[in-house]
């Protein structure tokens, strides 16, 4: 019997390009499994494990978790999974972690969603909440009846911290400074596919054609 292909892929973007929406709709139509570095960097410290004391120790001062504690949590997971297609999203997002993940992996395709910071800036900062309930709003799509307020209560709707034109503006600015050079990266080695546009309805064919054609190609490459 032939040896079954596993596909490894990153998906990159800046916070707002739609990326939690795309990895969505990859693993419903080829079956990876979604690994969010967040989300794991939040299970660990919750869990109170090793990786994690140390992880939340340096968020609780601070600082930025160092490339390698992140390498080793990201590296361990995916050992866990060696039979299993992957897709990774917040990883790598330094030269440093990418040359981590290269040493035990080889990087099939690295998805980058090119969305213009005018059109991240105007769906975040539309993004109003009702904070005891959780709802969110958003002012262009899907806003309130009445402007302000939440349906439901109609207390008032509130912007988080991190909507904020001033705070958007910043970290849009802090990922493009950080990820540029792991683009460039993987650019250099041939596996980075860019996807450009301002709607992720419109995106997704695109990464979705990709995806056949490259998923058809792996696979005939095993079998020859």
């Amino acid at each position: 019997m032939a040896l079954r292909s596993i596909f490894r892929a990153v998906i990159m973007g800046p916070p707002g390009s739609g990326k939690g929406t795309v990895s969505a709709r990859i693993v419903k139509s080829f079956g990876p499994k979604h690994l969010s570095s967040g989300d794991l960097l939040r299970a660990n410290i919750t869990a109170k494990t090793e990786l994690g004391l140390l992880m939340k120790s340096c968020i609780d001062q601070g600082q930025l978790v160092p490339d390698d504690v992140i390498s080793r949590l990201i590296l361990r997971e995916l050992r866990a999974m060696e039979q299993t297609d992957w897709l990774l999203d917040g990883f790598p997002r330094t030269v440093s972690q990418a040359e981590a993940l290269d040493t035990v992996y080889c990087v099939d395709t690295v998805i980058n969603l090119d969305v213009p910071f005018q059109t991240i800036k105007q769906r975040l900062t539309s993004r109003w909440i009702h904070t005891p309930s959780g709802r969110v709003y958003n002012m262009d799509f899907n806003p309130p009846r009445v402007a302000g307020l939440d349906d439901d209560t109609g207390e008032a709707l509130v912007q988080r911290d991190d909507d904020t034109p001033e705070t958007v503006t910043r970290r849009l600015k802090a990922y493009e400074n950080l990820t540029e050079p792991v683009l460039e990266y993987y650019r250099s080695k041939g596996v980075l596919e860019t996807f450009s546009g301002t709607e992720t309805n419109k995106i997704w064919p695109h990464i979705q054609v990709f995806l056949n054609e490259k998923l058809s190609t792996m696979k005939q490459k095993v079998v020859a």
